[in-house]
């Protein structure tokens, strides 16, 4: 059914698979067509929300603020993750071949690690922006320019690709056991350590320390600017400016909590019950939903953006009849 007989070595306990295979919901075959239209009906509009958030950030000059920078950046993040995975997911939903070759698999991992990680310090950094425009109003453009802004993005970037080239090192050094059986959606570093023959709890270690960096650390830092947040907006005299702060505030954190909650879930401790019972449902959450609820969060809640979508359809509709 499958031709992935395992290379390997003079020495019994190394294999050097040639590719792996994603069981998915295979034990429920009834269900893969039905979740595939759902996948490609939430796909399509994950691409449609956060290509439209990208498109209003660099077209609309109203929005050329730190913040909506930031979040064309979270946007584009979303793309990359949707994909880097949705893809494959689709294809193994539809068929009967459910194989991923070494190098997608190696590949599909880091891009994964490298974007989860820089989400994540995205995220932070979208909440210090939300901070300083919030608490320091009247220094907000001094202090959030547009050079920063650009260095703080790349930092998030180089925090992830070093993450992505550590983790996916040390996972791909281990040996694997010869059925080469992944019981997930993705080649992720969960699913890769328990395939893993041989002793992991270095990298279950490496895993724990990282998901606590680059997401316990996050969240409190997150909260902590958000508690000053929100003691500023009690001060505030204007209920207008007041609603628009909560609105504002409240999409960034809902955002936070999906995406903070469901990764902490698997990776803190990836070969615990928990994760290996529920792994595949939050992977399919942190990779298919989130990217698509992010955009309706920030869009849905948000006056700017209705408006610059409103301004954006004005225009299109007057070319449209100039011609």
């Amino acid at each position: 059914m499958w031709n992935l007989m395992p290379k390997t070595t003079g020495r019994t306990n190394q294999t050097f698979p040639v590719g792996f295979i994603l069981l998915g919901i295979s034990e429920w075959p009834q269900l893969e067509r039905t979740l595939f239209w759902v996948v490609i009906f939430l796909f399509t509009m994950s691409i449609l929300g956060n290509s439209s958030i990208i498109l209003l950030s660099c077209v609309d000059p109203r929005l050329h603020t730190p913040m909506y920078f930031f979040l064309s950046n979270l946007s584009f993040l979303d793309l990359c993750l949707t994909s880097a995975s949705v893809p494959q997911m689709l294809v193994h939903l539809w068929g009967s071949d459910k194989s991923i070759t070494h190098t997608g698999c190696v590949i599909q991992l880091c891009v994964f690690l490298c974007v989860g990680a820089t989400e994540g310090v995205l995220l932070v950094q979208m909440a210090i922006d939300r901070y300083v425009a919030v608490c320091q109003p009247l220094r907000y453009t001094a202090l959030m320019h547009r050079p920063l802004c650009w260095k703080l993005v790349f930092l998030a970037w180089l925090s992830g690709l070093i993450v992505s080239l550590v983790e996916s090192s040390t996972i791909f050094q281990l040996p694997f056991c010869p059925h080469h059986l992944l019981n997930g959606f993705l080649c992720e570093v969960p699913v890769l350590l328990r395939l893993a023959c041989g002793d992991t709890s270095v990298n279950e270690w490496q895993m724990t320390i990282t998901t606590v960096i680059f997401t316990m650390v996050p969240v409190g830092l997150i909260l902590a600017s958000y508690g000053c947040i929100a003691q500023a907006v009690r001060n505030m005299k204007s209920e207008e400016g007041r609603k628009k702060v909560t609105a504002t505030c409240s999409s960034h954190l809902l955002v936070v909590f999906m995406f903070y909650g469901t990764v902490a879930m698997v990776y803190t401790d990836p070969k615990s019950n928990f994760a290996s019972k529920n792994g595949k449902f939050f992977t399919f959450f942190y990779t298919v939903v989130t990217p698509l609820l992010n955009p309706l969060v920030y869009t849905l809640r948000n006056k700017e953006v209705k408006d610059a979508w409103l301004r954006l359809m004005r225009k299109w509709v007057s070319l449209w009849k100039s011609k």
